[in-house]
């Protein structure tokens, strides 16, 4: 829960694709001049200078939709500095408002009336064929999949020591329980209640698979072996894409920080949004 010191300062970051997002941007602005609060603001995908501000940030809000929000996480991803969305794009699980309610969402943040709600993230770890290792953090997911050549993929996977599937398929998303409802959904995954600690492996497109999506937990490692094909790639929560070869391993496994949400009070309950976020998916 937030102490009881004043909010002073509130960092923004937004889409500058979207008019909408740097319309967003400058009615918070505004407010934030109006009502004596220092704020900043910049472009999402400029990591750097977003983590450069973050230093005496209370609250961190996204103006966009998925996108932009996975993007901020990144900035916060290792930090406590809480992390807001309002949703300007179609679908927008992410989010916890919605563009009208900019002014009413400022208005709850300066005055205390928020919480925040830890979410599990995930922890890739790239074993490349020459000894090279890399580590890249996702809140969504981690996915293993062909690049731009139509061509399947074969990936062995393994849930700790055990082998768990070889898949012929496009390729393998594991997901944490807030990504449950992004990609993992698409390809026939569950959804999971957020602050559950579990991992989704769920094949993409896999070919003659009796194996479908599964569901272990936050303490196991999940690692996938590149074992056949030429141009595949790891993708971090849909906007970092590094090139695999075959023999690379991806190893994905809970990180030791979570990410903070910012829970505002009154806000609709999770499986409330879901439905409501459903019935605006096209059918």
């Amino acid at each position: 829960m937030c102490d009881d010191v004043a909010m002073r300062r509130f960092g923004f970051v937004y889409n500058p694709t979207n008019d909408l997002a740097q319309e967003a941007w400058d009615e918070a602005a505004g407010w934030c001049a109006a009502n004596g609060v220092e704020c900043w603001g910049h472009a999402a995908e400029d990591v750097a200078a977003v983590r450069s501000a973050l230093p005496g940030t209370e609250v961190l809000i996204s103006f966009g939709g998925d996108g932009t929000f996975l993007r901020a996480a990144s900035s916060v991803a290792g930090t406590t500095t809480p992390l807001l969305g309002v949703n300007l794009g179609k679908i927008g699980f992410l989010a916890r408002a919605e563009a009208f309610q900019i002014e009413p969402t400022l208005d709850a943040l300066h005055a205390k009336r928020w919480t925040t709600q830890p979410r599990m993230a995930l922890r890739a770890t790239i074993h490349h064929g020459d000894g090279r290792t890399e580590q890249l953090d996702a809140l969504n997911d981690v996915v293993v999949a062909r690049g731009r050549l139509p061509r399947v993929l074969r990936l062995d996977v393994a849930v700790g020591e055990s082998h768990l599937a070889t898949y012929i398929a496009d390729g393998v998303i594991v997901s944490s329980p807030t990504g449950s409802t992004g990609y993992s959904f698409s390809a026939g995954g569950p959804i999971l209640e957020p602050t559950s600690r579990n991992l989704i492996v769920t094949p993409i497109a896999a070919y003659l698979a009796t194996l479908r999506s599964v569901t272990v937990s936050a303490t196991q490692t999940v690692t996938c072996t590149v074992v056949q094909g030429e141009d595949a790639v790891v993708s971090i929560d849909g906007w970092i894409d590094q090139p695999l070869k075959i023999g690379d391993r991806v190893s994905v496994t809970e990180a030791e920080q979570p990410i903070n949400f910012v829970e505002l009070q009154g806000a609709a309950p999770f499986w409330d949004l879901v439905r409501q976020k459903v019935d605006l998916l096209p059918r």
